[in-house]
């Protein structure tokens, strides 16, 4: 397994626009149709890679509890279908349903979504705000496959109540790790 942490996008950096077809139900969804009242969350995940699958049930958790909140939630695979086909909209919508994503999960097949991101890795975490300024970016928490700590969600659920509640995170934020994108060559 390749252990690929995020870029760590600057905070404050303002959500670039998106308008990418939904796997889940063939509609094209933009950043404004998507976002949250109080936040957005921005996911680049992907179906192969381990360190998404190990956290996709707490993905969907931490999912139907903040979006009660407010929260939007979105995610988007940016990897190369051609060269990576379980990554491709079939067996992305299949995926979906298999996971019970509460959220669209949208297929970025140009990867510009995810260069405008500066995504590196999945999954890749962003949390903006309402006015869809970054707030957070990293980490879902300490668990990786194969290390023994369980999948809490610590971090991002500290940054959402953070949100939420008009607090500063103050707690260090770590990349996420996980594989690389499949960039196209």
């Amino acid at each position: 397994m390749a252990r690929t942490p995020s870029n760590m996008l600057p905070l404050g950096t303002k959500a670039p626009f998106f308008k990418l077809p939904d796997t889940n139900g063939n509609t094209l969804v933009t950043l404004k149709s998507a976002k949250g009242k109080n936040g957005t969350v921005i996911m680049f995940i992907c179906n192969h890679c381990p360190f998404v699958i190990h956290v996709n049930k707490e993905l969907v958790a931490i999912a139907n509890t903040y979006h009660k909140k407010g929260i939007g939630f979105i995610a988007i695979s940016s990897n190369d279908a051609i060269n990576y086909p379980q990554d491709g909209p079939e067996n992305m919508a299949i995926h979906a349903k298999n996971e019970q994503y509460p959220f669209p999960y949208l297929y970025d097949e140009s990867q510009e979504v995810a260069k405008t991101y500066d995504a590196a890795c999945t999954p890749d975490i962003y949390v903006f705000d309402k006015d869809l300024k970054l707030v957070y970016r990293g980490q879902l928490d300490d668990s990786r496959p194969g290390n023994g700590k369980p999948v809490t969600g610590n971090d991002l659920r500290h940054a959402l109540d953070c949100l939420l509640e008009n607090k500063e995170n103050s707690t260090l934020q770590k990349p996420s790790i996980g594989c690389n994108i499949k960039w196209k060559s």
